[in-house]
């Protein structure tokens, strides 16, 4: 049996079985991944494990999962029965990862530990909300939007060479449904600016026609102007998965722990939100991962420069 890569979290989700499923979330720098996955791969030639599944995913493409299973270093090892956690190995430990695989493979596994709690709706709604000047919730996206309105909205605001960005309500029904709720506004596509609800096509066609609309909306910056200004936002700008209150990746949940033991006054910046952002900054800074810590516009590294710091 071969140790099965998964790189998304569509993936993940629908590699869902009776037999044991074993985990290893690792990343590529980490040399004690490279070694456990040597390991896995051995594990998974022993004929008394021809029936577990082997699975290997890198933690910083699936940071939903990571919080799921509170995965916050590499490498760990997670034991899943239909997508429930039986158990679990923290760090490069060969023998009890052994061990415990041999073991519930054998057995029916036991209850599954409680579940980490769900963050709640309406944080997550003023989070998305506030993670850019101007954000659009709208059906679809700029290059394929998906209703008539969403289309009039992504036309009005390019028309206006305005700076912007986007949510696809369509891919999220927590969003769609709780965001009705939270702005008292039912309908989609709705417009944001600067934390506060504009309102939907009818209002934004008011507001061009009074020309109101004009002065209201930023305007776009070069990406690499763009970039500077949020790296000198703040004496120390973070460029995480997520945000202090809820990181999406163990990485960034470990960065920001550091962090707060300081003391030091920080501002974030949340690459899941904006993808020009997420892409742009790994050549603009030539640092391929996240998170990004800069200290008065200098990029100071990452995660394992910190911990060495």
């Amino acid at each position: 049996m071969s140790v099965t890569e998964l790189k998304k979290k569509d993936e993940f989700d629908n590699f869902k079985t009776d037999q044991l499923v074993v985990v290893h979330f690792y990343a590529d720098w980490a040399e004690q991944c490279q070694h456990m996955n040597v390991v896995l791969e051995e594990l998974a030639t022993q004929k008394s494990l021809q029936d577990v599944k082997f699975v290997k995913c890198q933690a910083e493409e699936i940071p939903e999962v990571c919080v799921k299973y509170s995965v916050s270093a590499v490498p760990t090892f997670v034991l899943l029965r239909s997508g429930k956690l039986v158990d679990r190995v923290d760090g490069a430990n060969p023998t009890e990862l052994s061990k415990k695989v041999n073991i519930h493979a054998s057995k029916t596994p036991a209850a599954e530990p409680a579940a980490a709690p769900a963050v709640d709706i309406n944080s997550r709604l003023k989070s998305l909300i506030e993670s850019a000047p101007v954000m659009l919730f709208m059906k679809g996206n700029p290059k394929e939007p998906r209703c008539g309105f969403s289309r009039q909205m992504i036309e009005i605001l390019n028309s206006n060479d305005a700076e912007y960005q986007t949510f696809d309500i369509l891919s999220d029904n927590d969003v769609r449904e709780g965001l009705k709720k939270y702005s008292n506004w039912p309908t989609y596509p709705q417009l944001y600016v600067n934390g506060e609800l504009v309102g939907g096509i009818d209002i934004v066609k008011e507001m061009v026609q009074s020309d109101e609309l004009k002065s209201l909306l930023p305007k776009k910056q070069n990406l690499d102007e763009r970039l500077k200004s949020l790296i000198n936002k703040s004496n120390v700008m973070v460029f995480m998965k997520g945000n202090p209150k809820t990181p999406r990746c163990g990485f960034s949940r470990q960065l920001m722990e550091i962090l707060n033991e300081t003391g030091v006054a920080f501002e974030t910046f949340d690459i899941l939100e904006d993808e020009d952002v997420r892409q742009g900054l790994k050549t603009f800074s030539n640092w391929p991962t996240y998170p990004q810590i800069y200290v008065k516009g200098e990029l100071i590294g990452g995660l394992d420069i910190i911990k060495e710091l």
